[in-house]
């Protein structure tokens, strides 16, 4: 294999596009035994400058993002317009939903009429130029409160924004306002099971409003299926990406850990859950996944432990020739009947278009998710007791009020010594496989109160191995009408394979169906 080449921090930036030019062909020799091409194969010598979008939905609010940049690049529809369309949504669902808990809409429309401004005189600031977004509010955006769910930021105004967020305003993305997240995305309120905090209550699902939107990126969840925004980019630390698109019907993507920056979140980088935390897409069309994922990822020379590795082209895998794992349920619980119906109808889908199909699970899925918990509770909380310190917050939501289990020091690297050792022993197995597919979670979205069994998720397993992971809408419940999500796990820094299999189940099953609100 030849070595990679290493860039310089200080080379010009035709230097640096040289660089992921030729990254990116060495990349051809890391893909093993899967049948891919990267953005600069054989055959395109040079990426398209814009991705093409097979969106055909005629609905300018629930168009996917990929679609919308489209529509404007071509001066078929203005900046200003979508944007006003966006907020005239947002102002009829969210008292319903309670998913956008700050706006900037003024903003906003200065930002979209400078948008159509610039289109005018030829000027594009990038492939996202005039979309409307929100985001997390766990995110810092800079000029807009930002509060991470907690009551001691109930007034704080970052001076710049996440480097997400900054990338993807650079590409000229244009912030609608911000959604509800809980307790530095940690902790729901007591008895709930939706996003929610002390500051602005809780998130409702949009197909019915008396089930829950999931956490900790609930809002986002729900304001992008509600079509209030193109997307929205959130965190997943144990899910909290896949989880809201599962019960939201929309779709999600986690990245591989290295893959995008936590700098400007209110759980960073660094510390003992570094690898956990990813910072993702989330939209209501899985073409846009791979669209924002180009924008928002590589390094910052701040998060010190992303890596320079190039995006992959999703174009470039042939679905029929994956090497398919699957399971209908984890050991942690049961799925329901229509869960395991859905997930059904993806293997058959899979299955019929030549994937090699083996039905499996990783021996040691149980045996870890007990190590993360057990993990959490040896930690005692510190890390959300500093960040209370940090940001002067008096009173936590009630699930962060948890106590130190009493483990040792001896014990907590036990813990992590076993993670690690899991970790490389899934990964083993797991070279028997380009793709997992599962549910998300036992059951579709459970009612805003129920935070028992029915409520429980298969996702952060997937946050321990720091593999890509994403959801796309698979079916929906035949009691309630609620959405089910199909999980799509690929080895490391294989988002392509994620997002070609999410569309590739999208166009089979159906994908993103409008709520009833």
């Amino acid at each position: 294999m030849n070595p990679l080449p290493t860039p310089s921090a200080t080379e010009p930036s035709s230097s640096r596009r040289r660089f992921v030019r030729q990254i990116a062909k060495a990349s051809v020799s890391l893909a093993g035994g899967l049948a891919v091409r990267t953005l600069s194969g054989e055959t395109s010598g040079t990426p398209e400058p814009y991705l093409v979008s097979t969106d055909k939905t005629d609905d300018l609010l629930y168009v996917s993002a990929t679609r919308i940049a489209e529509l404007i690049r071509a001066k078929k529809i203005s900046a200003v317009e979508a944007t006003r369309a966006c907020i005239a949504r947002i102002e009829q669902v969210n008292p319903l939903i309670n998913a956008v808990v700050m706006t900037c809409f003024d903003r906003a429309l200065a930002e979209a009429k400078a948008a159509d401004e610039a289109l005018a005189r030829g000027e594009i600031m990038g492939v996202l130029h005039g979309v409307p977004m929100t985001i997390k509010d766990s995110l810092d955006t800079e000029g807009v409160v930002t509060t991470g769910g907690t009551l001691g930021r109930i007034r704080f105004v970052p001076k710049k924004d996440a480097t997400a967020v900054a990338r993807a305003r650079k590409a000229g993305a244009i912030l609608l306002g911000k959604t509800l997240t809980p307790e530095f995305t940690l902790a729901n309120l007591p008895g709930i099971s939706s996003a929610s905090n002390l500051l602005n209550g809780l998130v409702r699902n949009p197909y019915n409003l008396e089930h829950n939107a999931s956490a900790s990126s609930g809002g986002a969840g729900a304001i992008v299926a509600a079509a209030g925004s193109y997307f929205d980019i959130g965190s997943d630390f144990g899910g909290s990406i896949r989880g809201p698109a599962h019960v939201n019907g929309i779709a999600g993507l986690k990245p591989a850990t290295g893959r995008v920056p936590r700098t400007g979140h209110i759980i960073g980088y660094g510390g003992i859950y570094d690898s956990f935390q990813q910072i993702g897409p989330l939209a209501r069309h899985a073409e846009d996944l791979g669209l924002i994922l180009g924008v928002i990822a590589g390094p910052d020379n701040q998060d010190a432990a992303i890596m320079p590795m190039p995006v992959l082209d999703p174009k470039r895998v042939e679905i029929g020739k994956l090497r398919i794992a699957y399971y209908f349920s984890a050991p942690i619980g049961d799925s329901t009947a229509d869960t395991k119906a859905v997930i059904r109808k993806a293997v058959d889908a899979l299955g019929a278009s030549g994937a090699r199909m083996t039905e499996d699970i990783h021996p040691l899925y149980k045996e870890t998710i007990e190590l993360r918990t057990a993990l959490r509770a040896a930690e005692g909380n510190s890390t959300v007791r500093r960040l209370a310190d940090k940001w002067g917050t008096k009173t936590l939501a009630g699930n962060n009020n948890f106590q130190p289990s009493g483990a040792s020091t001896a014990d907590l690297t036990e813990m992590l010594e076993k993670i690690d050792h899991n970790r490389s022993a899934m990964l083993g197995w797991f070279q028997n496989y380009d793709v997992i597919i599962c549910p998300d979670a036992v059951s579709p979205a459970t009612m805003l109160y129920d935070v028992g069994p029915a409520n429980l998720y298969y996702n952060s397993i997937y946050n321990i191995t720091g593999w890509p992971a994403g959801v796309v809408r698979g079916g929906t419940s035949a009691e309630g009408g609620l959405p089910i999500g199909v999980h799509i796990i690929a080895q490391p820094f294989r988002e392509d394979v994620v997002i070609a299999t999410a569309q590739f189940l999208e166009r089979q099953l159906g994908g993103y169906q409008k709520p009833p609100i």
